[in-house]
């Protein structure tokens, strides 16, 4: 039988593989990416992501605000004005993230050979 550790231990990497799964799946990394650059407005995020649809980008949005990754500010002038901005906590994962986009687009060529 396992230790208390043992169980704390897969406990803990049962959360992390979690954490990875939200900010790992590409529309996170896409808005992650993006918002590095500065706050943007929601239709300014669909715009500037290739191929994701409105509800793909709420349900990450919602899911990244949630886990205190993305902030959403919501300004008190009509017609509403919705900005969504990286949290502090957003920033520390903006470096793994634009490392993974550079490195996908440098060996875009690579990848397609094999």
């Amino acid at each position: 039988m396992g230790t208390s550790q043992d169980a704390a231990a897969a406990a803990a990497g049962c959360r992390s593989r979690q954490v990875l799964e939200r900010v790992g799946d590409k529309w996170s990394i896409q808005v992650i990416h993006r918002l590095g650059t500065g706050s943007a407005r929601f239709n300014e995020l669909r715009r500037g992501i290739d191929g994701v649809s409105q509800r793909m980008l709420t349900v990450t949005l919602r899911g990244l605000e949630r886990d205190g990754i993305v902030s959403r500010t919501a300004h008190p002038v009509v017609p509403l004005r919705v900005d969504y901005a990286l949290t502090p906590m957003g920033h520390t994962v903006l470096q793994a993230v634009c490392s993974l986009v550079t490195w996908a687009s440098e060996h875009l060529t690579d990848i397609d050979a094999a």
